[in-house]
């Protein structure tokens, strides 16, 4: 199994180049982390990889296969993804939305399942949704909604799975959660996993691979303890900041140097 790769890869918005030419394999069964300055291009990346974008020029290979060739189904059993700000139908409830997840496995002949059942229910458990399953979800807050959302990913059972920014709306208990369970998922299912954050300490502190973009490429890539440095964030952020050492991880730790107040 190869998963996720690009060939020669260029993305466009209108006419303007967002990607250019970019070769990129995401490793099977780690977490990727794609970080970059808002505009650098992450989200357009990450769209590319569950073909909701096509490309200018180039490909994506999942499994050595062109992405475009695979039928719509085959890739909605292998990748699901989480889009920044999805909408639901207005009054859906978190369970509806949840079942949205089994889709790709219903047939003619073969509807709903005690698997899929199953399924949900244990979706709804992980993110602690299961005493809202019948609330509509626009009653919902923010975080809960967000929750809802990560939930039917989980429901779609993929072997990868993309989220871009799934940290939106939470506060820093449930982000803290929310990236402790995608964790157990990757190291206890194996599942490759890919991810947008903003914050590149929790970045560091969860990726096996580190994705630095800029400049309509990849600039950095590997572990984060192998690439995060002093010029890694003042060229891809335009930042000063300090690198220490996470002191409960040992992964990068990034200070940014700015105004505040000085504690003597």
């Amino acid at each position: 199994m190869s998963g996720l790769q690009t060939q020669n890869l260029t993305l466009n918005y209108g006419e303007q180049p967002i990607i250019h030419n970019l070769n990129l394999d995401i490793p099977l069964n780690k977490i990727t982390v794609l970080v970059g300055a808002n505009g650098s291009g992450k989200s357009t990346l990450l769209r590319s990889l569950a073909r909701l974008l096509k490309p200018s020029s180039g490909q994506v290979l999942l499994d050595e296969k062109a992405l475009h060739t695979i039928p719509t189904k085959e890739v909605a059993k292998r990748i699901s993804i989480l889009p920044q700000g999805p909408v639901a139908p207005e009054g859906v409830t978190v369970q509806q939305l949840v079942k949205q997840g089994r889709y790709p496995y219903q047939r003619w002949y073969q509807q709903w399942s005690v698997e899929d059942e199953r399924l949900v229910e244990q979706s709804l458990a992980a993110t602690g949704l299961l005493e809202l399953k019948d609330k509509p979800l626009d009653s919902l807050s923010g975080g809960q909604r967000q929750r809802a959302w990560i939930a039917m990913t989980l429901a779609q059972e993929t072997p990868i799975i993309l989220l871009d920014e799934p940290t939106t709306f939470l506060d820093m208990t449930h982000q803290i959660e929310l990236l402790d369970f995608m964790f157990e998922l990757n190291r206890n299912e194996k599942r490759t996993i890919v991810m947008v954050l903003h914050d590149l300490n929790l970045a560091c502190r969860y990726a096996d691979n580190l994705v630095a973009v800029h400049n309509r490429t990849v600039v950095y890539q590997g572990a984060p303890e192998s690439i995060v440095t002093t010029d890694m964030v003042k060229r891809i952020f335009g930042m000063e900041a300090i690198i220490d050492r996470d002191p409960l991880f040992g992964t990068p730790l990034c200070i940014p140097k700015g105004k505040g107040r000085v504690i003597k």
